[in-house]
């Protein structure tokens, strides 16, 4: 009877083979640095000896008198057939011996930089309303039907049917004419940002960027070599008139008009025309930031501003963070046809591209019809739990808090006219609570907003939407 293979194990450091340190030793000293610092956990797997002596190019005899040393010093546990483990008596993590640099295993990943899920979380969908079942057997069926072509890189700028998925859906609902050609599936929102300035920019170059804004907005583009120039927001959206002002020689701005970040605003027509008629004159380009334009509940989508680009100045950047999960790590920039080969070229020379599977599976979702489904049913659905949180918060907090809504979004806004201290120390006293409400005023550059900004997507009934808002009040103490 055959016995299951468990997982395989954590490479070692290549051996130093001219070193006093005998081969033997050197194994011993990584295996027990290795379980000392929690990277081998108690109960797991270790490769055989004949195996790892195979990888390690050594006598299997070496690696056997390795074993022995570590097992009577009681690090691991021979079990017959059933392979060699790390003695479960031992405790998870121990504090590790001092020892030589270049005995040193580096230290595991810390599981704790991913944040848990926390009520009144910005910038997630509704978790639970997500259909994993049929998106479970869409990813099996693509998984059984792989094929050799399937296991190469793929082409660097985009799984074609998902390109043609995505030029389809973007000409119909937000009124953008693309072709297949013209989109570019990248990793995400900041890296559609980061290609576009490493394809149009020189470094050194001026972007206007939206005050307030998302604070990565500036990051990526400082980290690109470019100048962010923050340039205030109304409620009409960007002011062009203080951008000229402020960076007439800009090369780009990065918007959100359709919903921006965080004000919840929209761009007004005139100042669309007003700003599309900047970036003609200067010769300068415009990132449209859709990043939640399908949820909007008082009435339909507002069109894309790139429905509105006469003369192919508006890069268009879209995501599947906020209408499908964030875990895929997948956007999309639509650029103007003359700039399709520059693209192109740059991706071929500086990535080999995201996941193809992943990219066929959200393909299948889109073309089968289940995306335009599942974007109505979250549009019903965020319209509810918005009136949940709410009702809630005017219920608990009265007049200690003015709720303001806007057409659309993911979150809103509550501000405390009656507060003693800022938005800041408000939020702080909220996420000790473990209540992720955030400051508004920590996403200004130049104006002055207090706020605190709540997601509302996975506040899932009135229960729920009470009980979070009732921690909020005795952590706020207002």
């Amino acid at each position: 009877m055959k016995t299951q293979a468990g997982p395989a194990p954590a490479p070692l450091p290549a051996l130093e083979r001219d070193a006093s340190t005998s081969l033997h030793r050197q194994i011993y000293l990584r295996f027990r640095t290795a379980i000392e610092q929690g990277v081998l956990k108690p109960g797991e797997r270790v490769a055989s000896a004949r195996s790892l002596a195979s990888a390690l190019n050594v006598a299997r005899g070496t690696v056997e008198a390795a074993y022995g040393q570590l097992a009577g010093e009681g690090y691991l546990i021979a079990r017959g057939p059933a392979g060699t483990v790390v003695s479960p008596a031992l405790p998870a993590r121990r504090e590790p011996r001092r020892a030589a640099a270049r005995d040193a295993v580096p230290a595991a990943p810390d599981a704790a930089r991913v944040p848990p899920l926390l009520p009144l979380q910005l910038g997630v969908p509704a978790f639970d309303a997500f259909p994993r079942k049929l998106w479970a057997r869409l990813a099996a069926r693509r998984i059984r039907a792989i094929g050799v072509p399937d296991m190469g890189y793929g082409d660097p700028a985009g799984h074609l049917p998902l390109r043609e998925a995505i030029a389809a859906y973007l000409g119909v609902s937000r009124g953008v004419p693309c072709s297949a050609a013209q989109v570019f599936v990248t990793g995400g929102y900041r890296a559609s940002l980061a290609l576009a300035a490493r394809v149009l920019l020189e470094p050194g170059a001026q972007v206007w960027i939206e005050d307030p804004g998302f604070p990565p907005t500036a990051r990526v583009l400082a980290d690109a070599g470019m100048r962010p120039v923050a340039v205030p927001v109304d409620a009409e959206g960007l002011r062009v008139d203080l951008g000229r002002r402020r960076a007439a020689a800009a090369r780009m701005a990065v918007i959100t008009p359709s919903h921006q970040a965080p004000m919840g605003v929209s761009m007004s027509l005139p100042r669309r025309l007003q700003l599309l008629d900047w970036a003609s004159r200067a010769r300068a380009w415009i990132v449209e930031d859709d990043y939640d334009g399908e949820y909007h509940y008082a009435s339909a989508p507002l069109p894309a501003l790139k429905s509105l680009d006469g003369h192919d100045r508006v890069l268009y950047a879209g995501s599947f963070s906020k209408s499908l999960y964030p875990g895929l790590a997948l956007g999309y920039l639509v650029v103007p046809q003359r700039q399709c080969q520059a693209f192109d070229a740059a991706l071929r020379a500086g990535s080999n591209g995201c996941p193809q599977l992943m990219q066929a599976i959200v393909a299948d979702f889109m073309r089968e019809g289940h995306f335009a489904r599942h974007l109505r049913k979250m549009r019903l659905l965020y319209a509810r739990r918005r009136a949940l949180l709410e009702q809630a918060l005017q219920q608990v907090f009265g007049d200690a808090v003015a709720v303001a809504l806007q057409g659309g979004g993911m979150h809103l806004i509550a501000r405390c006219p009656g507060a003693q201290e800022s938005d800041a120390a408000l939020a702080r006293r909220a996420q000790a609570a473990g209540l992720n409400a955030q400051a508004l005023s920590e996403r200004c550059a130049s104006v002055h907003e207090q706020g605190l900004l709540m997601g509302f997507t996975n506040i899932a009934s009135q229960v729920q939407a009470r009980r979070v808002v009732k921690r909020l009040q005795a952590a706020l103490a207002l």
